[in-house]
């Protein structure tokens, strides 16, 4: 492992301005950062460590809106009583990330900002139409994603919270992979707010991405079978030792039909 310097930041804007360098990276649950650095994958100048801001942590819902700090980790929110009652999918997602390591280590500021094309929080954000709160301003889920491992946070920028509009009804469905419980294939649907939305990671050879001609046909009809005759190009999917494209198209298919009818049933 290279050498780095490790700062524990004090509060949000102490830590914006330790990890103002392009070489400096903010540490939330370390759950990519570290083993990145072990693997000599990345060479951070300074680890900036998130942990001991309070205000980072926590749940709330104001109205239609429950807001969740970027240091909360995935376990807490698959536990919240608040998150189940207003938004049970994303409860459900929470608990199916990783094992039960990663859920008491790993957040969803941390996820978020990883991006990783195979993780699960992603989809909830674009699937819901949240917006990402940093400590310079407040970025659409639409806008927030650019690519594999890449989002619209700036230098020096921090995840502060994420929120989420509750929708009428939502659900998520996941193809794992085995081992890592990583999306081969994950779906994410809503229908509410932010209108009908289908969000789908694990797949895209971009990353992320929203499936325009699945939320135009369940804008006419929440279900199933709307879905029938869509297919996905095979040429917008990643092919890699885990599954090839043309399976993975298949799939997008398969695990939307399953999520909208968990959600609408």
């Amino acid at each position: 492992m290279s050498g780095f310097n490790y700062h524990k930041a004090s509060d949000v804007a102490d830590a914006a301005g330790k990890s103002s360098s392009d070489d400096a990276l903010p540490l939330a649950g370390g759950m990519t950062i570290l083993p990145s650095i072990k693997l000599g994958l990345s060479d951070p100048s300074d680890l900036v460590d998130l942990a001991g801001i309070g205000d980072l942590k926590g749940v709330s819902v104001d109205g239609d809106t429950v807001t969740i700090g970027a240091m909360t980790r995935h376990a807490d929110v698959a536990g919240s009583a608040d998150v189940q009652q207003a938004i049970p999918a994303l409860a459900a997602l929470a608990g199916g990330i990783g094992d039960a390591q990663v859920r008491n280590r790993g957040t969803l500021g941390g996820s978020i900002a990883n991006n990783d094309p195979a993780a699960d929080y992603p989809a909830a954000c674009l699937g819901l139409g949240a917006t990402i709160v940093t400590s310079n301003r407040e970025i659409a889920a639409d806008d927030f994603f650019k690519g594999l491992f890449e989002t619209a946070l700036d230098a020096g920028e921090i995840i502060t919270a994420v929120k989420f509009p509750v929708p009428a009804k939502a659900a998520y469905e996941k193809f794992p992979n085995p081992a890592s419980r990583y999306a081969l294939v994950g779906v994410f649907v809503s229908d509410g707010p932010a209108g009908t939305r289908v969000a789908v990671t694990g797949a895209g050879v971009n990353g992320v991405f929203r499936q325009g001609d699945m939320e135009a046909a369940l804008g006419g009809s929440f279900s199933a079978d709307a879905l029938e005759g869509i297919s996905v190009s095979e040429g917008d999917m990643a092919s890699d030792l885990h599954a090839a494209s043309d399976y993975r198209a298949h799939l997008v298919g398969v695990i939307a039909k399953r999520a909208v009818a968990a959600a609408a049933g």
